[in-house]
């Protein structure tokens, strides 16, 4: 008997939405919030989540937010309940990672095939037994040749490239320039990587920069059009090569697959999103205060020894700001105690402090 999550703030409809799916057959746990949802989900792994999105405590996407990063709930499929249609609300949700919506008020054969069809297609039969396709890939380990075996099984992608071995690039140089065509996606298994755009004036501007793990360079495929910035090397890394046509193949061949191949490319939109903003409107010591702290969790997720090895010209990039600008800054920092200056390297000493400070 499969288990559901049922997080719903409003009594009837989280009551009437139960007994529905209890009469159809499935376990089911209800929480009337995001905290004791999550709880709950933590205590007994579910199958599926229906959610709420606008709930008192912790909302839907707080709840999606922390199933995302949480190793024991990752790859739950997911279902979004939301009384509001505005399309920023499925863009938030889908970029979290929602597998699907329905709209309030919905009816008993809506609710029921929705959740038949997540299920369905969140397993896949092998030896007779169904088996969840994971979305908790390890990207910096061998986490792609898992995905892209299963892609294979999963949708029948038997022309997928069997050839996936690792190329190391040295520090310093450029795997693409602004105007190239491109003809693959880029893994980045180990390493660093920096994009940059060029203005008039010479210029640089930092529009990304990648760790172990992350995929880079698919904006220009997906929209068929030469490369709008350059990715360059910032140390000794190793990349993985997935050609143009393995790349159409995963995203268009087969629904399951792709969704799941979505979830890996969009790695930290939302966060990036999030740096545009406060470059628009935040003051010059927020923007430092932010791109530090972003590092600093950064090193922290690839358990380093915390420094940030970055050239202040390429940290004022990020920031978008004269260098001279930043290291003034990084001078106030260290003055007050929030940063520690090691050589070239940066470490974060009160990241609470840091976070909390308003400028």
């Amino acid at each position: 008997m499969k288990t559901l999550l049922l997080i719903e703030d409003n009594d009837d409809i989280r009551e009437n939405t139960a007994e529905i799916l209890e009469l159809a057959g499935y376990a089911v746990l209800t929480a009337e919030n995001g905290k004791i949802g999550v709880e709950k989900a933590l205590s007994q792994r579910p199958d599926l989540v229906i959610c709420d999105i606008m709930m008192p405590v912790l909302d839907g996407y707080g709840v999606l937010h922390i199933f995302n990063k949480n190793p024991q709930l990752a790859g739950i499929p997911f279902i979004f309940l939301t009384a509001k249609t505005e399309r920023t609300d499925f863009r938030k949700g889908m970029e979290l990672g929602a597998d699907d919506y329905l709209t309030k008020p919905f009816d008993e054969s809506e609710l029921l095939s929705a959740i038949e069809g997540r299920l369905n297609r969140f397993e896949k039969v092998s030896g007779g037994q169904a088996q969840p396709l994971t979305a908790n890939y390890d990207l910096q380990h061998d986490g792609l040749n898992q995905f892209l075996n299963d892609a294979r099984q999963v949708g029948n992608l038997e022309s997928l490239s069997a050839d996936r071995k690792t190329h190391p690039v040295r520090k310093k140089q450029y795997i693409y320039t602004e105007g190239d065509d491109p003809t693959r996606l880029y893994l980045l298994k180990s390493g660093k990587v920096k994009t940059v755009r060029t203005n008039a004036d010479g210029k640089e501007l930092i529009t990304g920069l990648y760790n172990a793990g992350e995929f880079f360079g698919y904006l220009a495929l997906l929209e068929n059009t030469e490369y709008t910035d350059s990715a360059i090397t910032l140390e000794d890394s190793e990349l993985i090569y997935i050609p143009n046509e393995d790349f159409k193949q995963l995203l268009l061949a087969n629904n399951d697959v792709s969704q799941q191949f979505i979830k890996l490319l969009a790695g930290r939109v939302s966060d990036r999103e999030h740096q545009l903003v406060g470059m628009a409107y935040s003051s010059l010591r927020r923007r430092v205060a932010d791109t530090l702290l972003r590092l600093h969790e950064q090193q922290a997720a690839e358990h380093s020894h915390g420094l940030i090895q970055l050239s202040r010209d390429d940290l004022a990039s990020v920031v978008g700001t004269a260098t001279e600008s930043l290291i003034r800054t990084l001078s106030e920092f260290k003055q007050d105690g929030l940063i520690e200056l090691v050589g070239a390297g940066i470490r974060v000493l009160q990241p609470d402090k840091l976070r909390r400070a308003n400028w």
